[in-house]
């Protein structure tokens, strides 16, 4: 369910919130070659099921910095904050990719706002987030992420 503020004021109430789960969406061979052309990072891990079928994740998986791309459209099932002019994603301070996607997979977003911090003209926010697979020990990836929202 999405969590809904209205303005730099609300936003800043939910300082420390754990933000919930987003839904699962399926990574599909279509996503993985569709970012692979977009990045001309087409290794066969990646693009050649046939071949990866022999390699060592038994199936191709996804690139991780697709993964890691994901965040964003999952972030906004967690968050939404109206009222501010501009969202602009600032960077991250750490990524680690623990476990591959597999072709077919379900990823999700579980999220937490760490912090809101005023910048001149409005906040910074950062968000620990878990990206899971569904039924798997270990998440696909694990970062922390930093988005500005301006008044």
């Amino acid at each position: 369910m999405t969590i809904a503020v209205s303005g730099i004021e609300e936003l800043k109430k939910l300082a420390g919130s754990d933000l919930g789960a987003s839904e699962w969406i399926e990574v599909t061979q279509s996503r993985i070659d569709t970012f692979a052309y977009a990045t001309g990072d087409l290794q066969w891990i990646h693009v050649d099921p046939e071949r990866a079928k022999d390699g060592p994740f038994g199936a191709p998986i996804a690139h991780g910095y697709l993964t890691l791309s994901l965040f964003i459209p999952l972030f906004t099932k967690l968050l939404d904050v109206e009222g501010v002019s501009t969202k602009v994603n600032y960077g991250l301070n750490k990524v680690r990719f623990p476990s591959p996607v597999k072709v077919g997979s379900k990823i999700r977003l579980v999220g937490k706002l760490a912090s809101v911090e005023d910048v001149p003209g409005g906040v910074q926010i950062t968000v620990d987030g878990t990206i899971e697979i569904e039924g798997a020990a270990k998440p696909a990836a694990v970062l922390q992420s930093l988005s500005r929202f301006y008044a």
